[in-house]
């Protein structure tokens, strides 16, 4: 197609027209200075499609079927200051493409199935201020394509963690995942408040009920021992939100700076491995701890009291397959790549980024298989017991009273794994919509991660042991007998001396081997009173 008699025209619009083929377009308009060629059916441009248009400065070839570009189809537009070749089939860009273009201003090249990027493909636009490359996976995307364009003030992304690679342009798009924004590392002010209100919750709680467990005598010491160990991993998780929030604090303002160094450090990966630690390990405790009770109640005759030995093997085995399931990743960087870095939170649940084949194998077998199969777990477990307790109720009176503390102890429990379940069920469904690929609201993940995962590590505690008679007897038995010292020393100072009341609440020698009997969550805080005086 060529155009005669027009060599004073500057503007040419042929908008959503059937174009296929250009033949030097310019060849008769040299003076053309805006070209508008948007919605035709354009397939290539070669070599010679603008050899002519040495005065153009806009050109858009939007909307066009443009597979193939030739090395030098833009050699000739030395004067361009904007090129637009979004929403075509472009796969491949040629190396040299862009590099006569040193007065280009802005660069569409969004919404094309571009493989990847040569590190230099963007060398010689020192010029350029805007950047669009939306809707475009670079999966080699790394910091080297983007720092020799010193003026770029505006870039536009497909996900907002590609702007961490480009953290000198002062506005990038998207500005936010949801997750975290280009100032800080928890865009939303409930956020950056609610992790430290949760972290100081989870950390306060776990260390009071460990050293209270740890210092007050309890009959049944195995029991005493998982609730510690329960403890320690939920702990665990109030300390991995007290790191984001020291560092959501440290970067508070400039995020987007330290964003790729923050997901791709020592530091990241290690407290996203503790908070996976913390929620494999409580998973597993509890199923635990359920299945104990289930036996303990649906077959109570048959019920044989697990001794010290067997309880610390399981311990000790849950804490080691917990640590292989958090940590594993960190060792398999070649089939996991940056597993626990993939967005500010450092926790793996929801990635726009594609995972490996083995990330996503990982994924499915932890949170859609060894956690739903330990909540189906406890929840048939508990369902079964309350069954069983209903369809015995008028059996024997004996069997009656044996369960009838059974019950209470079950009830309160229950409680307990509601409230982990309530938790996991929208990370189980958030796990699924991830691995189908369906786009999921970074603020859906952010507030899952912040408030849904964690929160059952911080009332957890109350659950268990804060809530429970025996504590509360304890601790006003405690009070009362601080206060009949304070008063009786006032009195007889001689006749009543600190050791004594010490000895009286928490004695030193160990009671008769404590197993963990059918009363497994039954321990009593208080110790029982001598009968002998002393």
């Amino acid at each position: 197609m060529t155009f005669s008699g027009l060599r004073s025209l500057v503007l040419l619009v042929l908008l959503n027209n059937s174009l296929s083929q250009l033949e030097d377009i310019c060849l008769e308009m040299s003076r053309l200075n805006w070209l508008d060629l948007e919605g035709n059916r354009i397939e290539a441009v070669g070599n010679v499609t603008f050899g002519s248009c040495n005065m153009l400065t806009v050109l858009v070839l939007q909307r066009n079927r443009i597979s193939h570009l030739y090395k030098h189809a833009f050699s000739p537009l030395q004067k361009l200051g904007e090129l637009d070749l979004s929403n075509n089939k472009i796969q491949r860009i040629p190396e040299d493409l862009f590099v006569d273009l040193g007065e280009l201003l802005q660069l569409n090249i969004s919404y094309n199935p571009i493989v990847e990027f040569q590190m230099d493909h963007f060398d010689n636009l020192h010029k350029l201020k805007s950047l669009s490359i939306e809707g475009i996976e670079i999966g080699n995307i790394q910091r080297r394509m983007f720092e020799p364009l010193k003026n770029l003030t505006h870039i536009y992304f497909k996900k907002f963690q590609y702007c961490g690679y480009a953290p000198h342009v002062r506005s990038c798009k998207p500005n936010t995942d949801g997750i975290s924004s280009l100032e800080d590392l928890l865009a939303n002010i409930v956020l950056r408040v609610f992790v430290w209100v949760v972290s100081a919750t989870t950390c306060f709680g776990n260390i009071f009920v460990i050293a209270m467990r740890s210092y007050i005598r309890s009959e049944n010491k195995l029991h005493a021992m998982c609730i510690i160990s329960l403890c320690c991993a939920d702990g665990l998780m109030g300390v991995y939100l007290f790191v984001i929030g020291a560092f959501d604090l440290k970067f508070r303002g400039e995020y987007n700076h330290h964003a790729q160094a923050w997901m791709d450090s020592a530091e990241c990966q290690v407290v996203g491995a503790l908070a996976m630690l913390s929620t494999e390990v409580s998973v597993m405790l509890l199923t635990y701890l359920t299945l104990e009770k289930y036996v303990c109640i649906v077959y109570p005759f048959q019920y044989i009291a697990p001794r010290r030995g067997r309880t610390v093997s399981v311990l000790v085995s849950i804490w080691v397959l917990g640590f292989t399931i958090a940590f594993f990743p960190l060792i398999g960087k070649g089939l996991f790549r940056n597993f626990y870095g993939t967005n500010g939170v450092c926790f793996p649940l929801h990635s726009e980024q594609p995972e490996t084949m083995g990330a996503q194998v990982y994924s499915i077998v932890i949170f859609l298989g060894l956690n739903l199969v330990a909540f189906l777990i406890i929840v048939i477990s508990y369902g079964s017991m309350f069954y069983n307790i209903q369809r015995t109720g008028t059996r024997a009176k004996e069997y009656s009273n044996h369960i009838k503390k059974e019950v209470t102890i079950a009830k309160r429990f229950f409680s307990i794994v509601i409230t982990d379940s309530l938790c996991w069920i929208p990370i189980f469904v958030l796990k699924i919509l991830s691995l189908m690929q369906v786009e999921i609201p970074g603020t859906i993940s952010s507030w899952v991660v912040i408030f849904i995962l964690p929160i059952n590590s911080a009332l957890n505690p109350i659950l268990y042991t804060l809530t429970t008679r025996p504590f509360k007897e304890t601790i006003l038995q405690v009070w009362d007998n601080y206060r009949q010292r304070r008063s009786l020393s006032s009195i007889q100072q001689s006749a009543y001396t600190p050791s004594f009341t010490w000895l009286e609440m928490w004695p030193q020698q160990d009671p008769p081997q404590a197993e963990m009997s059918c009363t497994l969550g039954k321990s009593h805080l208080l110790p029982m009173e001598s009968t002998n005086g002393t």
